[in-house]
């Protein structure tokens, strides 16, 4: 990780956005009617995905993915032009959020203007062609970083002028398959302009890496990624969390992998926690729209240690998960979890969320047990994942606390605490 990470990162709210199923109209001047709702949930950072034109060649879907990228100093039409992108930077700063873009720098479209002005940039297969190097990924053709340093000048120049147009952060596809030699020139030359910019990594499954490995690639592990990288996804624990949902692995696996992050990452190693994003299922279909199960999940998700993320629609318990390659829009007349939402990012603002001792207390039940201690406050999370029913022990204090979720009284007495259907947030001393 770089040694410049600010813990207060972790206290981040991202709101991911996808221009094209945002609204009516799928542009950037509508989008910015929809800021101050935004800014209300608590949003700290809007995270777009990729807002450059989309290569037509080898296209995927009627419009094409956005992941592949005709031009990287481009605005995808549909969108609008750089002046609405402009303002709509100034317009999410005036209200005191910060701006992150994709960058996609392990491929380009077959059609980008980088493959027609510099095919030596570009990997071959063994037969000579273009391609890419794994995956189902047959819209794009890979980089080869070890052909021309001048390709590394010419992306680190992207990054300069984009941050120079207002641009916060910037959220990196797959950056585990980039080299690691680039990465940290990259974020040098970047950081020495603007040194606030926030480098997020979209770091892979250990399982792709091994798989990358085994292919005679070069794959850099999460550990690998944080020399460089301010936030990580929580990649390696998703595949324990799938895993509990879909009934295969107990929560105390799951569980036992977030605390092995306190143990193999540096002290101010941030990971950035999501349920859901544009490339896995929508979280409230995944639990059949159980609002019990959203509602402690979603309170997890926040309490965890990192910052967090939401797709947006995720508020609105959105079932469809929004098509990358079509007109697809998100649902926005679910059921309203925003008020929850809200009072999560509120609380979890304090400043123990991001410099506390952090621990789990693994219980035989399917519960989150967590706390945080900071000097001589303690606040602790108590999350009934798996509905059960009975109670807990727990090492607090008997007497009365206030749930800060709902303001409702929580009652401990002989060391033990009656499981709930609610969510529950609450501090011991203060």
């Amino acid at each position: 990780m770089s040694k410049k990470t600010k813990k207060d990162l972790r206290s981040m709210f991202i709101y991911q956005v996808y221009i094209r199923n945002h609204n009516k109209t799928g542009s950037f001047n509508e989008f910015v009617e929809d800021l101050d709702r935004i800014q209300d949930l608590g949003v700290d950072i809007v995270y777009f995905l990729p807002i450059h034109k989309i290569g037509q060649k080898k296209k995927k879907g009627d419009l094409g993915c956005p992941y592949s990228i005709q031009d990287y100093r481009s605005i995808n039409p549909e969108y609008g032009t750089i002046e609405d992108f402009i303002n709509l930077v100034k317009e999410i700063h005036k209200r005191e959020m910060k701006v992150m873009i994709d960058i996609v720098y392990n491929h380009t479209s077959h059609d980008s203007e980088l493959l027609i002005k510099h095919p030596e940039y570009f990997y071959k297969n063994e037969k000579g062609e273009f391609s890419n190097r794994v995956g189902d990924w047959w819209d794009i053709t890979d980089l080869d970083f070890t052909k021309d340093i001048s390709l590394w000048e010419y992306l680190i120049g992207n990054l300069v002028y984009w941050a120079e147009l207002g641009v916060d952060g910037f959220r990196w596809d797959v950056a585990s398959l980039l080299p690691m030699e680039f990465l940290e020139e990259a974020e040098e030359r970047v950081h020495d302009k603007y040194p606030e910019v926030i480098f997020l990594s979209e770091s892979v499954h250990g399982g792709f890496v091994r798989y990358l490995r085994g292919e005679g690639y070069k794959a850099l592990s999460e550990s690998e990624i944080y020399q460089v990288f301010d936030m990580a996804y929580d990649y390696d624990t998703h595949p324990y969390f799938e895993g509990y949902l879909k009934g295969e692995v107990p929560l105390k696996r799951y569980l036992e992998e977030l605390l092995r992050q306190e143990e193999i990452y540096p002290d101010n190693y941030i990971k950035m926690r999501n349920l859901e994003n544009h490339d896995f299922g929508r979280f409230s279909k995944v639990v059949k729209n159980d609002k019990i199960k959203i509602n402690n999940w979603t309170s997890q998700v926040f309490f965890s240690k990192g910052s967090t993320m939401i797709y947006a629609g995720q508020e609105r318990c959105d079932n469809n998960l929004p098509s990358l390659f079509d007109i697809d829009k998100v649902n926005w007349a679910g059921n309203d979890i925003s008020p929850l939402i809200t009072r999560l990012a509120k609380i979890t603002k304090n400043k123990i969320f991001s410099y506390g001792h952090y621990n789990i207390n693994i219980t035989d039940k399917d519960v989150y047990y967590g706390e945080y201690k900071l000097d001589n406050k303690h606040i602790i999370g108590i999350f009934n994942l798996g509905k059960d029913e009975g109670f807990i022990e727990v090492d607090i204090p008997d007497g009365k606390y206030v749930n800060l979720l709902d303001d409702t009284n929580i009652a401990i007495y002989n060391k033990k605490l009656i499981l709930s259907n609610n969510p529950l947030l609450f501090w011991v001393n203060k």
